[in-house]
């Protein structure tokens, strides 16, 4: 089945970058590209530069990660592996067009930190993979504009077979109105844990992502923590 990609800039700030995003999904053969809270008058900056490319004026621009994310079955967040203590699958970016035939087709977004920073902890733990970009030890990260090119590349380079599964997966939304189920549950039947409530969600997301679940499975556990739920809260006190 078809796959589509996006690519997503989270608060960038250099609009040399930008611009320079939008020149190489251009080169390759991509056309999505949603930017995430950018600084305003960087945006303002390369989307007026003169000979802005199409991709720029139609580009989505979103509040929040997980609002570029929602309609996206699959997402990978770019960062470098260094201090990062993660816990979804690390995919090489030489090993990217394979890893994806064993993967639910749909839209698959390719994300992207800014130059000063990265991606967020809270960021990366949205994704259900992280993307690392091969590089020497001295020098762990590379540019922005520079990992864009290079994933576009990769992607154009090595041919994608079809995905090996035949339907696409839950997108991010649903995946989310599933977590936002099992958390109240979780809040219903009062569990006491040693998790913050984000660090809670934070688990469950991580389960749902690693669980490969299809459409059908999620809506039967949402049906049951839903019911569930308003079992515990219509008990008499």
């Amino acid at each position: 089945m078809k796959r589509d990609f996006v690519i997503v800039l989270v608060r960038p700030r250099d609009p040399n970058n930008i611009g320079a995003t939008a020149r190489a999904m251009a080169n390759f053969g991509l056309s999505q590209l949603r930017v995430v809270d950018p600084y305003e008058p960087t945006w303002q900056s390369a989307v007026s530069a003169v000979g802005a490319h199409d991709i720029l004026q139609n580009a989505q621009l979103c509040a929040t990660l997980p609002e570029a994310l929602d309609d996206c079955t699959l997402s990978l967040a770019a960062t470098a592996l260094k201090n990062r203590k993660l816990d979804q699958d690390i995919v090489a970016l030489p090993r990217l067009p394979l890893w994806l035939t064993g993967q639910n087709a749909g839209q698959t977004a390719l994300v992207f930190g800014n130059e000063k920073t990265g991606l967020s902890n809270a960021d990366i733990a949205l994704c259900q993979a992280v993307l690392h970009i091969p590089t020497t030890a001295k020098q762990p990260s590379v540019n922005l504009a520079q990992a864009v090119i290079l994933t576009c590349y990769e992607l154009a380079r090595t041919p994608i077979p079809p995905a090996g599964k035949t339907a696409d997966g839950p997108t991010f939304a649903e995946q989310e109105r599933v977590l936002a189920e099992l958390d109240a549950l979780l809040q219903a039947v009062q569990i006491k844990t040693d998790y913050s409530a984000e660090q809670r969600k934070a688990l469950l997301r991580g389960l749902l992502h690693k669980s490969h679940l299809s459409k059908n499975d999620l809506f039967f556990i949402k049906t049951v923590a839903e019911h569930a739920r308003q079992k515990i809260e219509e008990r008499p006190l």
